[in-house]
């Protein structure tokens, strides 16, 4: 815990208990500010009140954060170090105090918002908004926000449309895929409107809590149960993948005896291994998904450099009742650009679901030449393509359901109607905002592709 002056424990006398934001801008007008340690009294809605709340499809929320000058002025000089700050976070008159403050993203989240290169990204932040992570449980509090430890404000900054990962976790979840909820709402950074950001769920062991029953296994991130070479990781590598019972010492016996399993099996038992570990409708209804929306950054593309192929942008979650994996979707900011006009070449999938390219060889393809390797050269992708009539099946199911024109025209209706206001507030303010005319024509454009992808 930080070493707290007498003006700071003074402070933390004079915010003890809720603040509302009148109280706030008071103390808070200079440039730099002492960020108060703020107790709540137990009754606040924040605690008392579900995730549900925060992730209403309803609603339209909007979070203030407090920054001193000087830390901000520390995130903005190099947003890809991901390094917290001390701030402040209001929401309907609640205070919490002190949070966690960063930015946060990949290579793709700072493209044209940094004064350095793109690859690796680099230099200071240029864009008037970027991605950012805020750590409810910071510096040891307990205190949650609505059940949860941190919140995610995606930027959008490449999504003209402002719906990819909201339409694309609402599409995974309606067709059982557990994954995290997505809304839209409003950020304010010191008093001024930054924009309208996608809050996406963290997937950490609270979403495991909401998602599934038995919440006590373990959670990778980014490690698959066999690497290119048909081999499974070292130990260490799993344990360095662990998002839960990181520091419990926990069995990563599953995932690596299923990796092993599959390695080993032939191709006529292969299925009935899968069938063992996963639940089969489930996993087709991902690849369903996923290939539908064309999640081309996701979990079926192995990206190559030198002799390594690997992909990214999925978790495993292994449910220890029923000794069960489960593959959930992450980022999807780039989801839907290439269904019908292969608008992201760097993203692009050469290989249609289930076909391999090049003798399962890494070869390049794309604008930029980047190699990729077939993702059903992996045995385990392999054996869920295999599933054809199941997969004709889910496919139906999502086309004629959740992304029918009836459905998805109504849906998207609804949230453009929800953040018409708060995208021509963002334009009004800010020349890299998304003017109403662009945003309009990119939502237009969205729902061709659906119909394409309802057709193909």
């Amino acid at each position: 815990m930080r070493f707290l002056s007498f003006l700071t424990i003074f402070s933390t006398i004079i915010f003890l208990g809720s603040c509302n934001k009148e109280d706030l801008s008071l103390n808070t007008s200079d440039a730099d500010f002492d960020v108060p340690i703020i107790i709540p009294k137990g009754d606040e809605n924040y605690l008392t009140m579900d995730s549900d709340y925060v992730f209403d499809q309803n609603a339209l929320h909007t979070f203030e954060l407090k920054i001193s000058e000087s830390n901000l002025a520390f995130l903005d000089a190099d947003p890809v170090a991901e390094e917290y700050v001390e701030g402040m976070l209001i929401f309907q008159g609640d205070t919490i105090s002190p949070v966690g403050v960063r930015y946060k993203g990949s290579v793709g989240a700072f493209v044209g918002c940094l004064s350095g290169g793109f690859f690796p990204p680099s230099g200071e932040k240029t864009c008037t908004k970027l991605s950012m992570k805020i750590q409810i449980n910071w510096e040891g509090r307990d205190e949650k926000f609505f059940k949860q430890k941190k919140l995610q404000f995606h930027s959008m900054n490449l999504d003209p449309t402002q719906m990819h990962e909201r339409l694309g976790y609402w599409l995974f979840r309606e067709l059982g895929v557990p994954g995290p909820r997505s809304v839209h709402s409003r950020l304010l950074i010191n008093d001024e409107y930054v924009g309208l950001f996608a809050l996406t769920e963290q997937i950490d062991n609270r979403m495991i809590k909401y998602n599934f029953d038995d919440d006590d296994g373990n959670l990778y991130k980014e490690i698959w149960p066999l690497s290119m070479s048909g081999e499974p990781y070292s130990d260490q590598k799993y344990i360095d993948a662990l998002k839960t019972n990181e520091d419990d010492n926990p069995s990563i016996d599953l995932i690596k005896n299923f990796g092993e399993e599959i390695k080993n099996a032939s191709s006529t038992d292969i299925n009935a291994i899968v069938e063992q570990y996963m639940n089969i409708d489930e996993i087709i209804s991902y690849a369903v998904v996923d290939r539908t929306i064309r999640h081309d950054d996701g979990p079926f593309h192995w990206y190559c450099f030198g002799n390594d192929c690997s992909n990214h942008n999925y978790y495993w979650y292994e449910e220890p009742s029923k000794n069960e994996l489960h593959l959930i979707p992450w980022d999807l900011g780039n989801a839907f650009e290439n269904i019908n006009n292969n608008a992201n070449f760097v993203t692009l999938i050469a290989d249609d679901w289930g076909e391999t390219s090049n003798n399962c060889e890494p070869f390049p393809f794309g604008g930029f030449g980047t190699e990729q390797w077939s993702a059903s050269c992996d045995k385990l992708i392999k054996s869920w393509s295999t599933n054809t009539e199941l997969y004709d099946q889910k496919k139906q199911l999502l086309t004629n359901g959740p992304m029918s024109v009836a459905s998805t025209d109504q849906i998207l209706t609804d949230w453009q109607n929800q953040i018409k206001a708060a995208t021509v507030e963002a334009s009004d303010m800010h020349n890299d905002a998304l003017s109403l005319v662009q945003w309009e024509a990119a939502i237009m454009n969205l729902k061709e592709q659906l119909e394409f992808a309802r057709n193909n």
